[in-house]
């Protein structure tokens, strides 16, 4: 999750040295609920992220309806979840966060945020840049997280302002006892079919009886570099993949005109995740900028959060079903 400047959300823009105004501590968010999620949600420029909002991303998180970042602000991503969980569950699917809506999501909820001590394991394998420009890229050994910041703030499907907040002393260094959101175990089952609905900008995971196991936030495609239409099937899974950019086959990146070879890594173009379609050069994806998810265009395949896609991946097999629609 690269930090930048500027750091773009739905509905608003955040500055990378805001202070959030509310209380964000772990007790402030463990003793809130889904109902206390304002009625009139905020629209436009805010710098108050939510305890209550926090809340419902992870609960959304934990059932299979993944909100993208969790941030603690209400936008696109977050609605198109709660209307996720509804399918999920059988209930009309409006996005409104009514009372039978609410009484499932925090039934039997297990506190919202655990304590975790910063391991060696979480300082291993950082890189102290990424760059931007893809022959750069191809120089480098790996393209692994810059910070543990950013390493736990990913791994824990969290925006790394959201997690500073939480941890608003602490530097993660190794022994630190630190606070993150619980988001539980990853969604497991056979998926048989997937559906990309391009104008939600949504990831619909189905089993072989017709049943919704999980819905995701995405990026399908761009105007300039639109995604396949159609029906196509999935080839096989590459974890922690190497990426071929070839400018004659992909797109133009910066001056580089030749084929490069990109290392793995979680900050690489296409993530820790390649699921290979059976349309040429085409594929299901993560990103090394999980915050503009469902916000911004792709080169034409479809990218998930890193996160997301691992889990997609661990429910995938060939020749499963992917069905783009408009």
């Amino acid at each position: 999750m690269n930090t930048h400047t500027m750091i773009v959300t739905i509905g608003l823009i955040l500055t990378a040295t805001s202070v959030p105004a509310k209380d964000l501590s772990s007790d402030a968010v463990n003793s809130t609920s889904v109902t206390d999620v304002p009625t009139k949600l905020p629209v436009g420029r805010s710098i108050d992220a939510d305890p209550a909002i926090v809340r419902l991303q992870v609960l959304l998180d934990r059932a299979g309806a993944s909100p993208g970042v969790i941030d603690g602000f209400y936008g696109q991503n977050v609605r198109r979840a709660v209307e996720g969980f509804e399918a999920l569950n059988g209930f009309p699917v409006d996005g409104n966060l009514d009372a039978d809506v609410i009484a499932l999501l925090e039934r039997n909820a297990s506190p919202i945020i655990r304590s975790h001590v910063v391991t060696d394991k979480d300082a291993n394998g950082l890189v102290d840049r990424v760059p931007e420009d893809y022959g750069e890229k191809s120089k480098m050994d790996n393209l692994g997280y810059t910070s543990v910041a950013e390493k736990l703030a990913e791994q824990s499907h969290m925006h790394i302002e959201l997690l500073k907040a939480l941890n608003p002393s602490s530097v993660f260094g190794v022994g630190d006892t630190i606070q993150l959101v619980d988001i539980g175990s990853p969604r497991t089952g056979a998926v048989k079919r997937i559906v990309a609905n391009k104008r939600k900008g949504q990831v619909l995971a189905f089993a072989a009886d017709k049943s919704l196991l999980a819905v995701y936030p995405a990026t399908i495609g761009s105007d300039d570099n639109p995604s396949p239409s159609g029906i196509h099937k999935v080839k096989g899974v590459a974890r922690m993949p190497v990426y071929r950019y070839d400018p004659k086959k992909n797109f133009k990146q910066g001056d580089n005109d030749q084929v490069l070879t990109i290392p793995k890594g979680p900050n690489g173009p296409v993530g820790t995740v390649w699921i290979d379609l059976t349309e040429p050069t085409y594929g299901i994806h993560g990103t090394p900028e999980p915050e503009f998810i469902g916000k911004v265009g792709s080169h034409g395949c479809l990218r998930l959060t890193n996160w997301d896609v691992e889990e997609l991946a661990g429910m995938v097999k060939p020749g499963v079903i992917v069905e783009f629609s408009d």
